[in-house]
């Protein structure tokens, strides 16, 4: 079993994938709550994004992690169905916007290892809430495992200054201890990095090419 608050790696800029697709839903009427229950970024949206932080709900359904952001208690951008969820093995659920900084880590946290100690890690950073209650008889999932892995990939290949996966006890680890000693972060370290999954649509992968073989020109229109 892994001690959680040594959970981080950093994402290698040559190995940055050109496509990740995730499979995701809004969770119905969260939008709004969502607005209220973040902040804007002091950031960049896309440029300022450094980190994604993985947690776990020390609960038992989404409903009750989406709770809290209806609540305008906390909030992060993505949750992952636990086993016994008709979503589990579908999709992942949308639960924040990603231009906003959810409130999943205390602004007065911070790591050495990640962005050199800069605070308001919510600022620059994305959430991953994994549906898990943190105890023995509740095993995360191999898909659980898989679709966190995604997101992640998903994030590294959009945000281009995406450099750590931090969990949340390694941030606060005198408060958080998720995601947990059970969850398995050296499998979800492969399948961050390895990416065999991945498929780049042919209309996608062939712009890549195109763009490759041609010359660098001013734009012109013929008409």
């Amino acid at each position: 079993m892994g001690d959680p608050t040594t959970y981080h790696f950093n994402l290698d800029p040559a190995l940055r994938p050109v496509h990740a697709p995730l499979e995701e839903r809004w969770w119905p009427g969260i939008r709004d709550a969502a607005i209220e229950a973040s902040s804007a970024r002091i950031y960049d949206a896309i440029l300022g994004v450094r980190a994604v932080v993985i947690h776990a709900t020390a609960g038992g359904s989404s409903a009750s992690a989406a709770s809290v952001i209806v609540g305008r208690k906390a909030s992060f951008h993505w949750l992952v169905p636990d086993e016994d969820e008709p979503q589990h093995g579908q999709f992942v659920w949308a639960t924040c916007h990603e231009a906003r900084a959810a409130w999943h880590v205390r602004n007065a946290c911070s790591h050495p290892a990640i962005w050199d100690g800069r605070r308001r890690i919510n600022h620059w950073s994305l959430g991953i809430e994994v549906v898990n209650r943190q105890v023995r008889t509740d095993a995360f999932s191999d898909w659980q495992v898989e679709a966190t892995a995604q997101i992640v990939r998903y994030a590294w290949a959009k945000y281009p200054n995406l450099r750590h996966v931090v969990s949340h006890a390694m941030l606060d680890p005198a408060r958080r201890s998720d995601p947990g000693s059970l969850f398995p972060w050296e499998r979800f370290r492969a399948a961050v990095l390895d990416g065999r999954e991945d498929r780049t649509p042919k209309l996608v992968a062939g712009a890549a090419e195109l763009e490759a073989v041609l010359p660098s020109a001013p734009f012109c229109m013929v008409v």
